[in-house]
C-alpha cells in the first residue's frame, strides 16, 4: 500500500498540510471575544493576482547592436575576417554570417588566434589591403599576441576585434569572469598602434573607422578594438538607431621627404663615385619596384635588396643583393630606404666573446636615410634596433618621396658625368652576370644529395611553375626559400612575401595561407616552402586550408629540428670546448620522426611523403601541383639537408 502524500492528491490540491492551511479555528473554540463588525468594503478585483502573468524573458529581437556594427564594417572595404570562435564576440559573429550574409567580409574559420592574426599578416603582404582578425577576450589576446608582435615589427596593418564582458552585473559565472578584463588591450599595447573600447554604438562606429585609418597610415601596424558583449547583443531601438551615424573613411597620404633634404641628398648621390642603395622595408605598392629601378638607372648604382619586401626585380642588372659586403666596403654614399636596422646595415657585430663590432663602410662615407621608423617607436620592445645617425635623415615614406628624389637626381647630374655613369653601369652588368653564375654553381654542389639539398628542391619546383603567375608565400627563413630568391626571377611585388617582422616562430604556415587567399582572388599560384619546426606551432592551419579550399602548395623542408637553434648551441659548446655531439638535445625533432603527410591527410589535405631521394621530386611535385591548380591545398613532406 502507498503511504504518506500521494502524487495524484497533491496535484489535485486536495491535501491540507497540518490541517491549518485554508481554514482557521472558530473564535469561540479558541476562547476569544467576538470581533466587532467592520464597515462593508467592496470586494477587490483579484484578476491581476489570480490570472496567469507572463514573466518569461523576451527571447527574440528584431535588430541588435551587432547588426549596426556590421553596417559599419561593410563600409570599410574589408573582404575577410579570420577567427577562432569565441563567445565574447558571438553577437557580432552571428550578425556577420546571417545579417551580413557572410560576404565582405567573409568568415574564415581558424583553429588558433595566432593563425588568425598571421593569416591577416600574410594577406596584406600580397594585396596591400588589411584583413580583420577576431580574438576571444583575454585568452584570445594572449594566444594571438606573438602574431600581433610579428605584424607590428613588420609594420603591417591588421584590424583586430576582441570581445569582452565589461559589466560585472551581466557576466555568466564562472567562465565569463575568467575571460573578462578591465583593459583587454593592455598586454599588446606596446606593440599595437592604437586601441579603444567603445562605450556606445556611436562610439563604436567612430572607433572602428578610425582603427582602419590609423592601421593603414604609414607606418602601418595592428590596431585593436574591444567590443562589449552587451553592446553587441542588446536590442537596437529604431529611434536610437535613427540618431546613429557612420563616419566616412578617408585614408591618410604617406609623408614625403622635405624638399631641401631631397635636393641635398640628390647632390651627394649624383657626385658619388660608388653610391650604394640599400632597400629594406621600402616597397609598399607594386609601383615601388619601377620607381627604384628608375633611380638606380639614373645613378647606375647597385641596389642591395634585404628581402623584407620585393624592392627591385632580381633579374635587373643593378640588383646586387648577394654582394652586400664588398659593395658597402667600397661605398662613398649609402642611401638606405626604410631601414629596419640602419646600424646593422653599416656595422657588423661578431658573435664571439665580448661581441666586438666594426664599421662596414669607410669613415668618410656619407649616409642618407629615408624612412618612417622614428614615427612609430615604443620604449619597451626593442624592435627599433641600435641607434645610428645618418648624415641626412628624412622621416618620410621613401616610396612617396621617390618621384621627387628621381627628379632631383637627374637635375643634379651634369652632362660631363654621363659617360662615367655609363661605364659604371657596364661594369655592374658584368659583375651581375658573375654573381648569378656563382649562385648557380653553388646550387649545383649538392644536387644529387640524399636527403634532398634545398637548392635542388627550389629548382625542381621552379622547373614546373616558371610559366605560371606564381607567388612564394610564407617565411623567408626556410632554406629552400633563400635559394629560390637567389635563383628564381623575383620580379613582381608579390613574388615573395618577405620577412615575418619579429622572427616569431609559427608565422610561416598561417601567413602563407593568408597570402594564398589574396593570390587565389587574383588568380595566382601560391608556393610555400615550410620549415618543420615552424609548422608544429600551428599545424591546424591546414584544416583551414582544406575547409575553405585555399589553393596552396606547401613543401616541407623537413630537416628534423630547430636547426638554427642547434647551431647556437654548437657555438656555445665550442666556446666551452665541450664538443657538439649532444647539441641535438632540446633542438631535434627526431625519435619519433614526424609524419607531416599523414598530419595533412588527417585534416583533409592532399599529401605525399616523406620524400628523400631527389629523383622522386619531379613526379611528386607534378601530382601536387595538379591538385593545387584545381583549387585545393596540397603538401609534400621533403626530407632535406639541414641547410
Amino acid at each position: 500500500m502507498e503511504s504518506g502524500l500521494r502524487r495524484r492528491q497533491f496535484l489535485k490540491g486536495g491535501v491540507v498540510i497540518g490541517g491549518a492551511l485554508g481554514m482557521a479555528p472558530s473564535s469561540a473554540a479558541a476562547g476569544l471575544a467576538e470581533p466587532r463588525p467592520q464597515p462593508a468594503v467592496p470586494a477587490p478585483d483579484m484578476r491581476a493576482e489570480t490570472e496567469p502573468v507572463d514573466i518569461s524573458p523576451k527571447t527574440t529581437i528584431a535588430r541588435s547592436g551587432a547588426d549596426f556594427m556590421v553596417d559599419v564594417i561593410k563600409t570599410l572595404g574589408i573582404k575577410y575576417v579570420a577567427a577562432n570562435p569565441g563567445s565574447t564576440f558571438r553577437g557580432l559573429q552571428e550578425s556577420l554570417i546571417n545579417y551580413g550574409g557572410n560576404a565582405s567580409p567573409e568568415w574564415l574559420t581558424c583553429c588558433h588566434e595566432e593563425t588568425s592574426v598571421a593569416m591577416a599578416h600574410g594577406y596584406y603582404k600580397v594585396t596591400g589591403a588589411p584583413m580583420m582578425a577576431f580574438v576571444h577576450s583575454t585568452v584570445g589576446v594572449q594566444h594571438g599576441a606573438m602574431a600581433i608582435y610579428n605584424a607590428y615589427a613588420d609594420r603591417v596593418p591588421i584590424v583586430i576585434v576582441s570581445g569582452n564582458a565589461t559589466d560585472a552585473n551581466t557576466r555568466r559565472a564562472p567562465v565569463e569572469w575568467q575571460h573578462s578584463v578591465q583593459d583587454n588591450a593592455l598586454i599588446v599595447r606596446d606593440y599595437t598602434k592604437w586601441d579603444d573600447a567603445p562605450a556606445s554604438l556611436q562610439h563604436y562606429a567612430e572607433s572602428q573607422v578610425r582603427a582602419v585609418r590609423l592601421a593603414t597610415a604609414v607606418p602601418g601596424a595592428p590596431v585593436m578594438i574591444t567590443v562589449d558583449m552587451d553592446l553587441q547583443e542588446e536590442e537596437l531601438d529604431p529611434a536610437a538607431e535613427a540618431r546613429l551615424r557612420i563616419p566616412k573613411l578617408t585614408l591618410d597620404r604617406p609623408p614625403q621627404g622635405d624638399t631641401g633634404a631631397v635636393r641635398e641628398a640628390a647632390k651627394l648621390l649624383a657626385a658619388a663615385e660608388n653610391p650604394v642603395i640599400v632597400a629594406d622595408r621600402y616597397a609598399r605598392t607594386p609601383a615601388a619596384l619601377g620607381l627604384l629601378a628608375m633611380l638606380a638607372e639614373a645613378l647606375q648604382a647597385p641596389v642591395i635588396d634585404t628581402a623584407t619586401r620585393v624592392n627591385l626585380p632580381s633579374s635587373h642588372y643593378l640588383n646586387h643583393s648577394q654582394r652586400m659586403g664588398e659593395l658597402l666596403a667600397e661605398a662613398d654614399v649609402v642611401l638606405a630606404l626604410e631601414p629596419t636596422d640602419l646600424w646593422g646595415t653599416i656595422h657588423a657585430l661578431d658573435d664571439t666573446i665580448g661581441k666586438p663590432w666594426r664599421s662596414t663602410i669607410d669613415e668618410n662615407c656619407k649616409v642618407i636615410s629615408i624612412g618612417t621608423g622614428d614615427l612609430l617607436i615604443k620604449a619597451n620592445y626593442q624592435d627599433f634596433q641600435r641607434y645610428s645617425a645618418a648624415d641626412i635623415a628624412m622621416s618620410a615614406d621613401p616610396e612617396a618621396t621617390m618621384p621627387s628624389l628621381i627628379e632631383a637626381v637627374k637635375a643634379a647630374i651634369p652632362a660631363q658625368r654621363r659617360s662615367a655613369l655609363a661605364a659604371r653601369g657596364r661594369a655592374l652588368r658584368d659583375a651581375y652576370a658573375v654573381m648569378r653564375r656563382k649562385a648557380r654553381d653553388a646550387a649545383a654542389i649538392g644536387w644529387d644529395l640524399n636527403p634532398v639539398h634545398p637548392a635542388r628542391l627550389a629548382m625542381e619546383v621552379w622547373d614546373q611553375i616558371q610559366h605560371d603567375d606564381w607567388s612564394m608565400v610564407g617565411s623567408t627563413v626556410a632554406t629552400p626559400n633563400t635559394w629560390a630568391r637567389r635563383l628564381w626571377p623575383i620580379d613582381k611585388f608579390y613574388s615573395h612575401t618577405g620577412s615575418s617582422g619579429a622572427a616569431g616562430v609559427g608565422y610561416g604556415l598561417p601567413a602563407a595561407l593568408g597570402a594564398a587567399i589574396g593570390n587565389r582572388d587574383a588568380g595566382r599560384l601560391s608556393i610555400n616552402f615550410q620549415s618543420d619546426g615552424d609548422f608544429m606551432y600551428a599545424p591546424g592551419a591546414l584544416w583551414t586550408a582544406a575547409h575553405h579550399r585555399i589553393p596552396l602548395l606547401t613543401i616541407m623542408h623537413n630537416n628534423g629540428g630547430y636547426h638554427q637553434e642547434r647551431m647556437h648551441l654548437q657555438l656555445m659548446a665550442n666556446r666551452h670546448s665541450r664538443g657538439i655531439d649532444r647539441t641535438g638535445i632540446g633542438t631535434s625533432l627526431r625519435g619519433p620522426d614526424i609524419d607531416y603527410a599523414r598530419i595533412a591527410q588527417g585534416m583533409g589535405v592532399y599529401a605525399e611523403g616523406p620524400i628523400r631521394d631527389p629523383a622522386d621530386l619531379r613526379p611528386a611535385i607534378q601530382r601536387a601541383l595538379a591538385v593545387v591548380r584545381k583549387g585545393e591545398p596540397a603538401l609534400l613532406d621533403v626530407v632535406g639537408q639541414p641547410r
